[in-house]
This record gives structure tokens, sequence and C-alpha cells, in this order.
């Protein structure tokens, strides 16, 4: 969806638009597309993320292929208010990551004319909503859900499957720690890491 063509204008109406997804199916590549497309119209823009976040880089939003821009790692969603104050577009980057604040970030930011661009895992690795996404997504005029590919079957994946045991909700990691997996294949995973060992081999 090339929502672009909405805002062509010279006057930006504010609004929120929010890319989610499982990992690895291109939710940070789209922003950075349309961070980058803004630009190219000259219109001021501002990316941020969670301080968290450093698996690329520090200071730049980076996705999975490489493509990367720059941007301001913050603390708190809040901070974003003041650091956006001349920004005309705000992209924001694993949002799932913020506190539930992030949502009155958001609707503020928007209500005083920013486009606000969000980028986040719509489910934790249990497939859970994940932090401040489902309220987000409810209150966005745009909502993109992208896909990836499932690694054990190659239909489409909607869920984070992690390979470790531990229960720890935030664990940053690449594919050594997540694989994309379908509904059908994540369901068989779960039940297979809940199944009970056997005591004894087969004789």
């Amino acid at each position: 969806m090339f929502l672009e063509n909405n805002f062509t204008g010279s006057k930006l109406s504010g609004c929120i638009e929010v890319i989610t997804g499982s990992m690895f199916s291109g939710k940070t590549e789209e922003l950075i597309r349309r961070i980058k497309r803004a630009e190219i119209a000259k219109q001021n823009v501002g990316i941020y993320k969670p301080e968290i976040d450093k698996r690329y880089s520090e200071k730049n939003v980076v996705s999975h292929d490489a493509k990367s821009i720059s941007a301001i790692p913050v603390q708190s969603a809040k901070d974003i208010i003041e650091l956006s104050k001349n920004n005309e577009v705000v992209g924001i980057d694993e949002a799932q990551f913020f506190e539930n604040d992030l949502v009155e970030v958001c609707n503020h930011l928007a209500n005083t004319g920013k486009r606000v661009i969000v980028a986040a895992l719509d489910m934790d690795f249990k497939g859970n909503p994940f932090g401040p996404v489902p309220q987000l997504m409810a209150i966005a005029e745009y909502v993109t859900k992208v896909h990836a590919i499932c690694m054990r079957c190659g239909n489409l994946a909607h869920y984070s499957h992690r390979l470790s045991d531990t229960e720890k909700l935030v664990i940053l990691g690449e594919k050594d720690i997540y694989e994309p997996l379908c509904r059908t294949c994540y369901t068989k995973a779960i039940e297979g890491k809940n199944k009970e060992p056997e005591l004894f081999d087969n004789i």
C-alpha cells in the first residue's frame, strides 16, 4: 500500500500508520521506505527507536536486509514529543519495546498535525499481543500487516517462534534465537516444547 499518495499536499493532516507483523517480515524495511519517500518530498523527518535496541547499530534503524537510516535512541516514548517538535513526519521503530504511554504520545503527535509511522511486532514469542501495539492498531488510521515466510513449510508466517527455552519476555536476537512460523508450524513447535519427555526409551 503506497500511502504517500494521501500526503502530497503542502499541508499534512495528522495521522497514525502502523506497520506490524512477525520478525523477519519487512516491518523496518517498509518504515525506512516510507521515511525516505517523505525525505524526497522535502518533509522534515525524525526517526526514533528505544535505547534497548542495539542489535545492528546504536544510532541507526537497520532492517534485516541491511537497509538503514539515521535515528535517535530514546529511553522513554515521552522523549519523542520534545525531540520531534520540528518534524512533519515521525518514524518510530520497534514500538513494542516502549511502555503503554506510547499510545498517548502518538495520539498527541498526530493531533498536532504530524504523520506518525510506527513499526512494531504485533505478538510476542508466546503469541500474545505485544505491549502498546494492539492499542496503536486500534487508533491508527492505517494498519499494514506484513508477513515473513515460514522457515518450516514455506507458507506465510505470522508468529515469531523463540528457539530457546528462556521465558524472559524481551530477548534481542536474530535467526539464531527466533524463526518465523505459520500458525500450523508454530502450534506444532509449541506442543513439542510442552510435551513431557519419556522416562525410558522404547525397547
